[in-house]
């Protein structure tokens, strides 16, 4: 086999563990694989024989990568209406791929790459390569020009906030009794049953895009079990025909629209048999790359 032949080869073999990465980074498909697609040019210029482990210098390149990204998109942000919130991967468990199956199962829930989005780029760097993908500190030192103890406290202070923030209940199981349950209350417009099912400190999160036309409230956020259930109370009804139970960054979550025109994707984060987060990803743009067609 040709050297460029066998060297595309062996990165179209760690593809789906650089997606993952990045996507981790950037909590973006579509930048997550434009980060990818520059390491490979990255290292069809490069002198291939000179690398002695190609999964970690991919892993390392892609790192640096998204780490630039993250420092040049803080900008756009600042005018964006509403709450950002990362794209969504959506799944059916029936009908998942190999590939597919391999980046939801590296891949990391929407609830904490909201919680990723408060970090500096630095940190959040850290954290994603250390302790999701078991990155020794000296090499994500050298990626953040800073000593390994540093790189360990970047990872540390991460760590905490995530730690601080609710941790999701991980049976899934679970998971779709409780969302099964607020649909059936949404779909009765039962306010009440809302209230059940909802935390008491839920936080409901919007994020329609910079050019929304949608009937959702300019709001970035609902908080408390009663505006919330509200707020579904009066506005669910409407929708909940077009729910379909899907898996949303491996949990349980929920498409609204047709599988050929998602309208949305709501994600649910549940704690302790009940929900604490509720986030809707309406941006059209959010929604291009799922690919659920049957």
């Amino acid at each position: 086999m040709p050297e460029q032949s066998w060297l595309a080869a062996q990165f179209e073999q760690w593809r789906p563990h650089l997606t993952s990465v990045a996507y981790s980074m950037l909590g973006s498909v579509s930048e997550a694989e434009d980060a990818v697609q520059e390491s490979w040019l990255r290292l069809d210029r490069s002198d291939a024989d000179a690398i002695n482990d190609l999964r970690a210098w991919l892993t390392t390149v892609v790192g640096r990568i998204c780490l630039d990204m993250l420092r040049a998109r803080k900008a756009r942000r600042e005018d964006y209406p509403g709450t950002w919130l990362p794209e969504p991967l959506v799944a059916e468990q029936a009908e998942d791929g190999p590939e597919q199956q391999s980046v939801l199962a590296d891949s990391v829930g929407l609830a904490l790459l909201v919680v990723l989005e408060s970090l500096t780029p630095a940190e959040r760097l850290a954290f994603v390569l250390h302790d999701i993908f078991a990155m020794p500190f000296g090499e994500i030192g050298r990626i953040v020009d800073r000593t390994p103890e540093a790189a360990r406290q970047l990872a540390s202070r991460a760590r905490r906030r995530v730690q601080a923030a609710p941790q999701p209940d991980p049976d899934l199981g679970t998971q779709r009794r409780v969302v099964d349950a607020f649909l059936a209350a949404a779909r009765d417009g039962d306010f009440d049953a809302l209230l059940r099912v909802l935390d008491p400190d839920v936080v409901l999160r919007f994020d329609t895009g910079p050019d929304a036309r949608t009937a959702l409230p300019p709001l970035a956020a609902l908080t408390g079990a009663q505006p919330v259930a509200r707020f579904v109370a009066s506005r669910a009804p409407r929708f909940v025909t077009l729910a379909k139970p899907v898996l949303v960054n491996g949990a349980a979550g929920v498409l609204f629209g047709t599988r050929r025109r998602p309208l949305s994707v709501l994600s649910f984060t549940v704690v302790g048999g009940r929900i604490a987060a509720l986030d809707l990803v309406a941006d059209p743009a959010k929604l291009r790359h799922l690919n659920i067609e049957p």
